[in-house]
Parts: structure tokens; C-alpha cells; sequence
């Protein structure tokens, strides 16, 4: 369930607490993990709440941005990396860099600066595909 729940973007406050941006879609899907962990057996409670303090909230929100920022700097990298690379290779890194993205983007509560970058650096890869081909 960690892993579910990794892919969903929480963040991890304490063992067995993470926490999400409230919004429609991650309740949603929270309620299908909590859904699972019921049905394998296991006892799941689901909270709505509000942080008492602003840095804690801002702590929060930190976390939550730099795990994607990590995730588009290691894109934009790769994306780099490919400028290198042969037709054929670097046809398959910009499939894989473009699903990559996609992968990100329901995570992303908090988009940093290098979201942008990053969906620019994988646009300027396919159009130099785009040239040489």
C-alpha cells in the first residue's frame, strides 16, 4: 500500500499518517486505498483536517513540491542526456520522458519552477526529433 500510496504524492508525517491536499480526487483515491488495506484485513481511518500553525502547513506543502520538483530535475536531466544519444535511442527516451511527465502531473499540488522547465526541455527534444528526421 506504501507504494499506492507514494504514487498518490503523500506526505509522510509519521508512521501510518500521510497526508494530502484536500481536494475531490485524492479523497477519491484515498478511499480506494483505505478500500484495499479494509479488505485485506487491515483498519484504515480517513481525517479532514486543517494544521493548527502556517509553518506547519508551509512544511507540508514544502515537502510535497520538492519530491516533484526531484522527480522533473531528474526529467530534465535525462531530457539533456538525450540531446546526445542516437535517432532511435533518443526517440525511445522521449516516449519514455513524455510518460514520465504524465506520471508527475497528478502529484503535482504544488507546481515548482521546474515543471515548466521540464515539459519545455521534453517539447525542445521532440522537435529536434522533429528536424533531423
Amino acid at each position: 500500500m506504501w507504494r499506492r500510496l507514494k504514487r498518490l504524492g503523500v506526505a509522510k508525517l509519521l508512521d501510518g499518517l500521510v497526508a494530502l491536499p484536500h481536494d475531490a480526487r485524492s479523497k477519491e483515491q484515498l478511499e480506494w486505498v483505505a478500500d484495499d488495506i479494509a479488505a485485506a484485513g487491515g483498519e484504515t481511518t480517513m481525517w479532514i483536517g486543517q494544521l493548527a500553525s502556517l509553518a506547519d502547513e508551509r512544511a507540508i506543502v514544502r515537502e510535497l513540491s520538492e519530491t516533484v520538483a526531484a522527480e522533473y530535475r531528474r526529467v530534465l536531466s535525462d531530457a539533456d542526456a538525450a540531446r546526445e544519444v542516437d535517432e532511435a535511442a533518443r526517440r525511445r527516451m522521449l516516449g519514455r520522458l513524455r510518460r514520465e511527465l504524465r506520471r508527475i502531473r497528478p502529484r503535482d499540488y504544488f507546481p515548482p519552477p521546474e515543471a515548466e522547465r521540464a515539459r519545455a526541455a521534453v517539447e525542445a527534444l521532440a522537435k529536434l526529433s522533429e528536424v533531423r528526421a
